[in-house]
Formats: structure tokens, sequence, C-alpha cells
């Protein structure tokens, strides 16, 4: 309670010092976790819940890709290989292409639709044609990611579909993307296309940014119940590069509009250095310290999760009387020095 109580108070605190920018804030957000880098560095801009356990969702699929690049790159597979569509990959969720059992595609084609309709059937058939069987590419895959350093990601399919051990986190994911970007820069650009032609019909690619955001060119969008709105994307501006993970977003728009801030104040924050100020990313989004997802949890509200129909909610703030809410953080037991920081409004240390 000590714990809730004070970052409650900072929390209340920050928001009144910089309204705008807490309202584009997810932090509160029961799953939400996300991460920033400069790509050209490995540099952690901002961390939010970035090494806890969550379901990646559709992101799954660029590992998918990332280990039939490297297929294509041992010549062990050509773009013009042809992917037959079992009943196993016929009989996946949507989103998929819906192919009927025994039709075929070619490895060129299962490349464009998978990067932009994100679809489930034919990410099984290009993992059977590779491996045999799902199951086999999917070992596969959680063996690439810990040669990648992904030390936290288990992979049990090629979709991304709900298992229940099929778990990442945002840091892993940003490995991932960074590596897809070095390894690949090639194939990368199949991430950018708005639209995939197949067959004369135009794919549309799920991740709305690449049309609405400037310098946005990739990466991949997901969405589960579980998983919530997720996203991996990836925008350059100048000579910089820079990479951000969204995961459990509670809205399409909410994910896609946190997305956009993180990358925008990334950006900002990198020119700012230049001209020697010290901003921080979480500095602008008026959040303090990064928490644990027990304080996270019990400071978030009910917040909607219906795709593209609600903004995210942002979070009231009353105005406070900050000296009686100081009293009450010392009758609580914090000790002297956390209150002098709450007085100077610095709200503890702030990650970048």
């Amino acid at each position: 309670m000590l714990i809730k109580a004070l970052a409650q108070t900072l929390l209340t605190l920050l928001a009144l010092a910089a309204p705008s920018a807490f309202a584009a804030s997810l932090y509160s957000a029961p799953r939400y976790a996300a991460i920033l880098i400069d790509n050209s560095t490995g540099e952690v801009l901002y961390a939010r819940r970035a090494d806890e356990i969550r379901y990646p969702a559709s992101i799954t699929k660029v590992m998918t890709l990332y280990v039939a690049f490297e297929e294509v790159a041992a010549g062990r597979l050509k773009l013009d290989d042809e992917l037959r569509i079992s009943r196993r990959a016929w009989g996946q969720a949507p989103s998929k292409l819906g192919l009927r059992v025994g039709a075929t595609i070619s490895v060129r084609d299962a490349f464009g639709v998978i990067a932009t309709k994100s679809a489930n059937d034919i990410s099984v058939a290009l993992a059977e044609h590779i491996s045999g069987s799902e199951a086999a590419f999917a070992e596969r895959m959680t063996a690439t990611a810990r040669r990648l350093g992904m030390m936290n990601t288990r992979f049990y399919n090629a979709s991304g579909l709900p298992h229940a051990d099929h778990t990442t986190t945002a840091r892993d994911i940003a490995v991932l993307s960074r590596s897809m970007l070095r390894d690949f820069p090639t194939q990368y650009p199949l991430f950018s296309k708005a639209h995939y032609q197949y067959r004369g019909m135009a794919v549309a690619n799920h991740n709305h940014l690449l049309r609405t955001m400037p310098g946005v060119d990739g990466i991949k969008t997901g969405f589960t119940n579980a998983a919530g709105f997720t996203l991996a994307a990836s925008a350059v501006r100048g000579e910089r590069r820079l990479i951000a993970v969204v995961l459990g977003g509670p809205s399409r728009l909410g994910r896609d509009n946190n997305m956009q801030e993180l990358l925008n104040i990334g950006f900002d924050v990198l020119e700012s250095r230049q001209r020697g100020l010290p901003f921080t990313v979480a500095s602008r989004f008026a959040e303090p310290d990064d928490l644990p997802d027990a304080v996270m949890d019990s400071l978030a509200g009910d917040v909607a999760a219906m795709d593209g129909a609600v903004e995210q909610p942002t979070r009231a703030v009353q105005a406070v009387d900050v000296a009686s809410a100081i009293t009450a953080l010392g009758d609580a037991g914090v000790n002297s020095a956390t209150l002098a920081s709450v007085r100077s409004g610095g709200g503890g240390r702030s990650r970048n």
C-alpha cells in the first residue's frame, strides 16, 4: 500500500505539470509494455515493463519470415518455389488468405501476404514447407531467437495465434526487429508495403502508420484477445532510425497513437541532445520511473478494447493539495529523501 500511495501521488503531481504529455501515455493499461531504441547504437531511450512476459500475437511472423529469409540466403528456398496448402493450414483462424486445400502459392507471394495481410494459413504452409511440420518450425524459431539474444521468448507456432506458452517481451521483439533490419536489408522493404498485389488483388497492410506517419517503413502489427493490440514499428528521420515496440495496447487507435508519440518524442529527444538539452522520453510522457506489474495493475482502470472504435481514454486527474499529499506520505513512513524529491518535483529517477 505504501508503494501504491507514493506512486499515485507522484503520478498526480507529474500529470499536473504536463497534462498533454500524460494523456498520450498508455503506462496504466494493464497489459502494456513498451520499448524504444536507437537502431544504430542499440541505446534504450524508453522502457516500460520491457522484460515482462507478454503475448506477441502476429508480430510472431517477423520471426517466421526471418527464418524463411535464412533459407533463401542459404539457397534451400527459392522465391519461385510453390507452397501447398495442407488441411492444417486451411483450418487456421483469420486473418487468412483463404486458399483451398491443395492450392499452391509461390514463396514470393507468401512473403508478401504474410508481411501485409498477416495470413495465418500461409504462415503455416510456409512453416510446413521448410521444416515438415509447424511444430518443428516453431522449435527452430525458438532456437533462432536464442541465437539472436531473445532469451525470454518461446514460439509454439508460426502465426502468433493463441498458445499459453507462446510468449515474448517488448525487449526481445526489439532485438528481433533490429536483427531483421541488420541481417536482411534487401527483404525488409516487404514490411514497408502499404499494399501487396496478389493475383490482381491489393492486399492491405494492417500497419496503418505506413500511411499516416511519415518516416515509418515497417514492421508488424498483431492482435489477439490475450495479447491486446501489438505493434513493432521502425521509422527514419534524417540519418536516425528508431525501433519501438508496443505490446498490450487496449485499442488499435490507442496503440497507434502511443507508437506515434514514442517515435516523435524519441526523435525530439535525440535532436535536443545535440543542443545540449537533457530531456528524456519518460519525462516528456510525464511518467514516473518504471514500476512492476503489481503496482501498475493497481493503478490501471477499465479500458475499452475495440479495434478502432474508441480512442484510449485519458486518465482523470484531480487537483490535489500537494502539501497535504506529502504530509500523508510522511505519515505512511516514506523516508525524508524521497519526500524531498517529491517536493522538488523530481518524482524519483526517470529512465530514458
